[in-house]
């Protein structure tokens, strides 16, 4: 699918639509946020994308130590998505304060948002305590998709009680609004919104990945090492959209859709499904510039359709 941008329309004497939202008490000068994990740490694309017309975006996962990843394969382009078992690669959190995060505080405008995980709940807690002695971040993300090595390898996200005590002492940790990164690989995506919220949260998001895989016939081995990995891309934005109307009835903190975003009009649909923002992801693997474009086609179409504010749209689906 492609995300170039419509020509713009001659604003002439119509108000330029007002993308701005405000949620978690911070302002983002529109809706579109780029994904953590398809936006590496943001420094990377500066040279393709003008950073500060975003309203933000989420770095690469953050770890108390440096990670490798998995071994490849770990990636596999699917009929209408892809296939990932990246296994949150990343440099770990003080190399990020020192070696990334001096030049993200020369960006104006853009809030920077820092994605956190582990494996235990002191592993998140160490990495929120490095980062509140760091300037130049807005907020922090939760993925809470991770193995807790503690319980016998069960996810944070899929165990309500667990959820709650993550989120109930990252929030006591932390010195920024906190974002708990749902997991849709539940029976209830209600439920787990609930006590995202119920432990503190200021915002959720949702969706990460689905579970699943991918098989070669002919050599009857699986496409990528780690047998299962996480579907992302235009094939899971129905049942997205679904889970984010879903969180967005059950819970009164502000909702971030996400789930196979790339155009104008996809954005438009998880606002009325009751998202605030949205996160690109998988889009900026095959444009890395979708989100400045989604920016510019996200605007273009608030002027056709005579729009003036974005805000006007959250949760105005009509279903009657």
């Amino acid at each position: 699918m492609s995300t170039t941008s419509p020509t713009r329309p001659r604003l002439g004497a119509q108000p330029k639509p007002d993308l701005s939202v405000t949620f978690a008490g911070l302002k983002f000068k529109n809706p579109v946020i780029a994904a953590s994990g398809t936006f590496s740490y943001g420094v990377e694309f500066e040279d393709v994308v003008t950073l500060d017309k975003l309203g933000g975006f989420v770095v690469k996962g953050l770890s108390r130590e440096p990670m490798p990843g998995n071994p490849p394969p770990r990636l596999f382009e699917t009929a209408a998505g892809m296939l990932n078992s990246i296994g949150l690669q990343n440099i770990g959190v003080e190399a990020f304060i020192t070696e990334k995060l001096p030049h993200l505080r020369k960006l104006k405008g853009v809030n920077v948002i820092a994605n956190v995980f582990g494996n235990s709940r002191e592993d998140y807690e160490v990495v929120i305590r490095a980062l509140n002695q760091a300037d130049g971040i807005a907020a922090y993300e939760l993925n809470v998709s991770c193995p807790n090595t503690k319980r016998g390898g069960i996810a944070f996200g899929t165990d309500s009680g667990m959820l709650m005590e993550l989120v109930a002492m990252c929030k006591s940790a932390a010195r920024r609004p906190l974002i708990v990164k749902l997991s849709p690989n539940v029976t209830s995506i209600g439920m787990m919104a609930r006590a995202a919220a119920d432990a503190g949260a200021d915002a959720i998001s949702l969706v990460n990945t689905f579970t699943a895989m991918a098989i070669d016939a002919e050599t009857r081995k699986p496409r990528i090492a780690t047998v299962t990995g996480g579907l992302s891309g235009p094939a899971i934005k129905p049942i997205a959209l679904r889970m984010v109307y879903e969180a967005s009835h059950s819970v009164d903190v502000p909702v971030i859709g996400i789930g196979g975003i790339s155009t104008a009009v996809d954005i438009i649909e998880f606002i009325l499904a009751g998202a605030a923002a949205v996160e690109v992801g998988t889009a900026n693997y095959w444009d890395p510039c979708a989100t400045e474009k989604l920016v510019d086609a996200l605007e273009s179409w608030c002027f056709e359709h005579s729009i003036e504010k974005i805000t006007d749209l959250i949760g105005g689906l009509i279903t009657e």
